[in-house]
Order: structure tokens, then C-alpha cells, then sequence
């Protein structure tokens, strides 16, 4: 469905929750909106309003007795946040009811929807009966890895398919595989909710083995290793200047008020993460919406002043689940290894569900079971995939992918609660790592100093049309920018460079040779149509003397004074102009003496008031 403004719009209304809205109202099942604290209280708002005294962010989006939501927050506190969610949950039912009000005006008749590739009951049995305890042994059999037990699924999944198609010929091949699909799903999720049995023989609030490492990479700025089970994420971290930070479109910049963004991370998701081999393309909506969840866990923490632009790279090497929830712990390693001074530890865990349904209210959860740090497995045959990020003091993103209609919000409770459980012990183990970020930068890290460059050489400092400054960027690899009139900001990528730029910059700026204010000797060079240019002590930029500094008479081209390419001439210094700086230089004040000067300048006096001497001669 496209969502459309198609009249006037206010800046202070949030876009999204409103279109949420109209979408929900066109549908008829849920709707939306913002919980937010403002001034420790929480409040339910779609105006922008209120954001800037705000910590948590919640966008919740509910049916009658179910919920999924997605948020992000700066650290905010696990009991605040429950309390938002909460709140949201109110102020949303009234939305809904007037949604379904609505819809009984307009007498709708729904139609009723019809399940796509359901496999025959018949079918099903059959494979009950033929393969049923050879599933069981596989899903219960804790010697299995990812890519084994798959191997082991899959040679039970073909024998049984041989049969089955000997048994019903004129069966179509998707109810052949969705037959051994359901059999499989409904023996893998009774395990779970009648015997509490994981398939890698974890308790149901058990992590999987945790292991980190740091400085993997002497060369990198910053780097860390994060695995669990068979997940694997490497980490880097890179430094850059604040002017290569990621400008923002007009309407990202509208609706979230960021306008330059200094920190970043890339999710990159191979083929061989997952034992195959493929295109490496570029990013698909997956690989984007895990790089966003891992960025905004880790963005609270990030120093506001920091002087470098930040772009974590997760690479992951192997997956079995959770993926973008260790790349927010690898991350945080990596940060910490690099020497970003960040206010605390980021770690981050996904909570699965395996939900039975009420017989007689689909719609409702009769029992159901949470599973900490769920494989991929998990999150394939499960209901849920609720990841949770944060910080010992608090929660800085949360994301539910929910298959189900909805869920009551005392399992969205339980699930932050034993996500929290989770995310303070992989944080103790992080910890043992590394406990806290690198007091000094490595020393292959970039530097930035700021510069002072006076007014009056600032032109010399740049060079003409910049040539001084893309000369200075070339040749050291810095990176220049104006912090305001007398200071420029240098970055440069190592302490070498920054070397060889101060001394790049000395040596422009160096002051002059001294020259007394009075006459001086200089080699012309050659005739331009305005004026000439000259040197007055050697190894000096040339300068332009001007044609109106030439001469006492009016000249169009410097040749009309005899002038020639290598002459030497006599001019006065008065040193630098102090807005440009630029030099001073005239040769027509030494053309005549001073007191000749100064009787002409009588002269045109007395002409310009008309006075007459008082022995006028006439012939």
C-alpha cells in the first residue's frame, strides 16, 4: 500500500505514525503510535514536540490483544521502558477501536483468508508414520552442529520423499515437501513446549559459548572478533575527518534532525557466512536493516564530540542465528580497542518463541515458551525473533519480528526481562576482553590539530583558485577544513602526515624577509595587460605591480614606460595590506621628490578653488 500527503502538511507531525495510522485504517487491523519520555513522565505524542527532552523512542504498532515494536533509546532504564511500552499500548486501543468503529459504519464484509500450499492430512500421516521417530532422533541428537544436522534433516527429508511420491503419484511436488515441512516444524516446536528440549541441549534461558578478541589487526585503527555457537562477526573500526561524515537527504534530515551523520556501520552479510557460494552484490534489505538495528545499539554511546567520523565495518564469517545482535557486542569491542572513549559496553541478544495457539481463538497464545539466544533454526520454525540491545545501565535498541498475529504484552515483558538477564552476562564476558576503551589512540591512528593562519596570509595560504591547498592534500594525504576566520582544522591519516603538513604549511606562511619600509631593488619578470610582475628577493612568489603603482601618468600597458622583461626597478615597500595580505608596492612615489609632490598637489589646490596669484604674468 502507498501512503500519500496529499495536502497540507505541518513539520511537527511525525509522517510515518500518521500513515501507520491511514494504513491501519484502510486494513482494518492495527495502528500506531510514539511513547516517549518528557521530563520523567511518559507520553504518547505523534508532534515532534516533545523529542528533545526525551530518551527512549518507541514507534509501537498493535492489534486488539497483541503488539510488535521496534525502538531505539539513549540508555534508557528497563523499568522506564516497560513503562512506555505500556503506555503506547493504552493510547493505542483508542485508535483501534475508532478504527473498528469505522468499519461497522461502513458495513465491510472481510473475506476470509485461505492458507496457500496447505499439504493434505493424509499426506502429513503418512509421513508421521515413515519418518516421525528418524526427525526425533536428529532434533534431539546434541552432537549435531548447523551444517550437520541440516545434512541429517535433509537425507531423511529425500528417503521420505521417494516414498511418498511411490505412495500418491498424482501428488504435486509442494505438497510432498510441505508434508515432511509440517512434520518436521510440529516435532521440532513439541520438543520445546512439552519436553523444554533445545536442539543443541541448551536450558531454555541458556547462551551459547561466547568467545572475544581484540587487536586482531595491528594495521586498523580498531578491531575485534566477537563468536557465539556458530556465529561469527569481525569487527573494524576506521577513522576519517568529520568532513567525510554522511550528509543526510532532506527528508531523513526533517524527520530525524540529523543532518551530518559521524558514525556509521556497515553489515555485510557474505555467501560463505552460510557454507555457500554466491554474487557479491551490494546491499539487499536485509543486510541494511541489521546494520541499522546494530547502529542505533551502538550510537547512544558514541562521544557527541568526537573529533573523527567513525565507520564500523561487521563482517560476519559464519551464521547461525543473531547475526546483528553480535555485531553490536563485536562492535563495541572494536570501539573500545580503537580508543573511541564510549560511556559504557554494548551487548546485545535476540529471544525467540515457540507459542501454542488457543483451538477455539486462533488469535490468542494458550501456552508458550521464551528461548534465550536462539539459533537459526529457532528463528526459522519459531514465532518470534526479539532482539534486545544495551548497555548494563539501560536499553538502546530493540527490534520484534513477530510470524504471529501479535503478542500480549506480558510476553513483550518477560522477553526484556530475560533479555536483560542475558545481555549482563555476555557483557561480563566482554568485559574480560577488554573492560574498557584504550586511554590513547594506536599510533598509526589519525591525528587532527587546528591551525592558526592570520588574515593577511591567508590568501598565500590557500593559493590561487586553492591550488596551495590541493597541492598541500596531495602531496600528505591531510584533509583541510575552515573552522572559522583565522583557524583551519587539519586531519591527517598518521602522525607522518601531520609532519609533513605543519612543515608543508610553515614554509608557506613563514614570515617574509624583512623589508624596511623604504625602497627597494626587485627583477621584473614579465608584462601582464594590468601590470607587472616582480620578485624583490629570490625564491619569492611573484608579485603584481600594478599600473596604476607604475607611474605618475595614466598608461594602458606597461610596455608605453619602456619597460623591459629583466630590468631591475626601484620601487617602495609599505609592507602587507592586514585584510588580505597581500604586498604594498609603488614606484610612481619615486618618480618625483616629495616636495615636488606636494606643490602639485597645491597647485590642482588652488586651480579647484579658484585663487589667482598675486603677479600673474600674461604673454
Amino acid at each position: 500500500m502507498n501512503c500519500e500527503i496529499k495536502r497540507t502538511v505541518q513539520g511537527h507531525w511525525q509522517f510515518h505514525v500518521l500513515c501507520s495510522c491511514c494504513f491501519c485504517r484502510k486494513l482494518e487491523i492495527s495502528s500506531g503510535r510514539f511513547a516517549r519520555f518528557a521530563d520523567g513522565a511518559a507520553v504518547v505524542q505523534v508532534q515532534k514536540v516533545f523529542f528533545d527532552l526525551s530518551s527512549p523512542f518507541l514507534f509501537a504498532s498493535l492489534c486488539i490483544v497483541s503488539i510488535s515494536d521496534s525502538a531505539s533509546a539513549e540508555n534508557v532504564l528497563q523499568q522506564d521502558f516497560c513503562h512506555a511500552v505500556k503506555v503506547g499500548v493504552k493510547h493505542t486501543q483508542q485508535i483501534i477501536h475508532a478504527i473498528q468503529q469505522l468499519a461497522r459504519e461502513q458495513k465491510v464484509t472481510k473475506r476470509t483468508p485461505v492458507k496457500m500450499f496447505s499439504p493434505p492430512t493424509d499426506m502429513v500421516e503418512h509421513v508421521r508414520r515413515l519418518a516421525s521417530e528418524r526427525i526425533y532422533a536428529v532434533f534431539t541428537d546434541y552432537t549435531h552442529d548447523k551444517i550437520s544436522r541440516d545434512e541429517a534433516i535433509n537425507k531423511v527429508r529425500l528417503e521420505t520423499e521417494e516414498e511418498l511420491k511411490e505412495k500418491f503419484p498424482q501428488a504435486e511436488p509442494f505438497e510432498v515437501i510441505e508434508s515432511f515441512n509440517t512434520l518436521s516444524k510440529e516435532i521440532f516446536r513439541n520438543l520445546v513446549l512439552n519436553e523444554y528440549r533445545r536442539c543443541d541441549g541448551r536450558e531454555l534461558t541458556g547462551l551459547r559459548n561466547i568467545s572475544c578478541d581484540v587487536d586482531l589487526f595491528k594495521p586498523l585503527h580498531g578491531s575485534a572478533l566477537f563468536q557465539r555457537g556458530q556465529t561469527q562477526v569481525l569487527c573494524s573500526v576506521t577513522f576519517d575527518s568529520l568532513e567525510s561524515s554522511i550528509k543526510t537527504d532532506i527528508i531523513t534530515t526533517a524527520l530525524s534532525g540529523i543532518k551530518d551523520k559521524n558514525f556509521m556501520l556497515h553489515y555485510e552479510f557474505p555467501p560463505y557466512a552460510t557454507n555457500e557460494t554466491g554474487k557479491m552484490g551490494g546491499l539487499n534489505r536485509r543486510e541494511l536493516g541489521h546494520g541499522a538495528l546494530a547502529e542505533k545499539a551502538l550510537r547512544p554511546v558514541i562521544p557527541k564530540d568526537f573529533p573523527f567520523t567513525i565507520r564500523v565495518t561487521a563482517e560476519v564469517l559464519e551464521s547461525n542465528g543473531s547475526s546483528s545482535m553480535a555485531s553490536a557486542c563485536g562492535g563495541s569491542l572494536a570501539l573500545m580497542d580503537a580508543g573511541v572513549p564510549i560511556s559504557s559496553a554494548v551487548a546485545g541478544v535476540a529471544i525467540g518463541l515457540i507459542s501454542k495457539a488457543n483451538p477455539e481463538k486462533p488469535a490468542e497464545i494458550e501456552d508458550y515458551r521464551l528461548l534465550t539466544d536462539i539459533l537459526g533454526i529457532e528463528d526459522y520454525l519459531g514465532d518470534m525473533d526479539f532482539k534486545l540491545a544495551g548497555t548494563n545501565k539501560g536499553i538502546t535498541a530493540l527490534q520484534a519480528d513477530v510470524k504471529i498475529p501479535g503478542l500480549p504484552l506480558k510476553v513483550v515483558m518477560e522477553a526484556i526481562q530475560q533479555a536483560t538477564v542475558a545481555k549482563r552476562e555476555i557483557l561480563g564476558i566482554m568485559n574480560k576482553c577488554i573492560a574498557k576503551p584504550r586511554e590513547s589512540r594506536k599510533e598509526n591512528g589519525p591525528v587532527v590539530e587546528n591551525v592558526r593562519v592570520p588574515v593577511s596570509r591567508r590568501a598565500r595560504f590557500v593559493g590561487p583558485g586553492g591550488y596551495n591547498l590541493r597541492r598541500l592534500q596531495a602531496q600528505t594525504g591531510v584533509t583541510i577544513s575552515q573552522v572559522d576566520e583565522e583557524t583551519f582544522s587539519v586531519f591527517a591519516p598518521t602522525p607522518g602526515a601531520m609532519n609533513e603538513a605543519q612543515h608543508f604549511i610553515s614554509e608557506i606562511c613563514k614570515d617574509d624577509v624583512s623589508l624596511p619600509h623604504f625602497s627597494s631593488v626587485l627583477l621584473l619578470l614579465c608584462f601582464r595587460d594590468i601590470g607587472v610582475m616582480v620578485k624583490l628577493y629570490p625564491n619569492m612568489t611573484p608579485v603584481l605591480l600594478h599600473n596604476s603603482q607604475l607611474d605618475h601618468k595614466r598608461i594602458k600597458h606597461p610596455s608605453a614606460l619602456g619597460l623591459e622583461v629583466g630590468q631591475e626597478i626601484q620601487v617602495k615597500y609599505f609592507g602587507r595590506d592586514p585584510t588580505d595580505g597581500r604586498m604594498r608596492l609603488s614606484r610612481k612615489v619615486l618618480q618625483s621628490t616629495a616636495a615636488s609632490v606636494v606643490k602639485r598637489l597645491n597647485d590642482k589646490q588652488s586651480i579647484s578653488m579658484g585663487s589667482i596669484s598675486e603677479n600673474p604674468t600674461f604673454s
